[in-house]
């Protein structure tokens, strides 16, 4: 299998030339649904089960649970900067680096916690925006880009597919890739 195949399962994250009503309630859909399905797939998996990479040199099911805590936080604080600052300047984080972390190596049950309620938060607040909130933007200094709260929904809307199409595509393959 064709290693970009393996690394984007769904593809890359097209943002469309014209974000509908109907789109952003795919979109905001899509990310209030990521901790249930994800518990439910997780809650089914043997210890063994969560070592397995979805990708040579991928992350293991574990590593992409905690990875999905660790980025919608900083996405949900984002998403805030961006509503109470005007255009600011969000800070990155080198998530391969976070994912050698020790934490990562603790239970899952705490990740999925964690999901749990950020998602129920950032939804509430989703849930709410006005018109004038999802043009608010924030600045990603490491792209060089600005990215409106409306095309942010769909960015982490796609990340959410995209990680657990990750955890599916380890538990296809079981993963082994050879």
């Amino acid at each position: 299998m064709n290693i970009e195949q393996l690394k984007y399962p769904i593809g890359t994250f097209q943002n469309p030339s014209e974000i509908t009503s109907e789109q952003l309630e795919i979109w905001t859909k899509d990310i209030a649904e990521l901790p249930s399905k994800i518990k439910n797939i997780a809650n089914n998996l043997a210890e063994e089960a969560l070592s397995w990479q979805y990708r040579p040199e991928g992350w293991t099911i574990k590593q992409v649970i905690h990875h999905l805590a660790d980025s919608h936080m900083n996405s949900i604080i984002r998403f805030k900067i961006a509503l109470t600052e005007d255009n600011p300047s969000i800070r990155g984080y080198d998530e391969t680096a976070w994912a050698e972390l020790d934490d990562y190596s603790c239970d899952i049950q705490q990740s999925l916690i964690l999901l749990v309620g950020l998602h129920h938060r950032w939804i509430k607040l989703i849930d709410n925006f006005t018109e004038d909130d999802l043009k608010k933007t924030f600045y990603h200094p490491e792209r060089q880009q600005k990215y409106t709260l409306k095309t942010a929904i769909g960015m982490y809307a796609w990340h959410s597919n995209h990680h657990l199409a990750h955890i599916e595509q380890a538990i296809k393959f079981k993963g082994k890739f050879e």
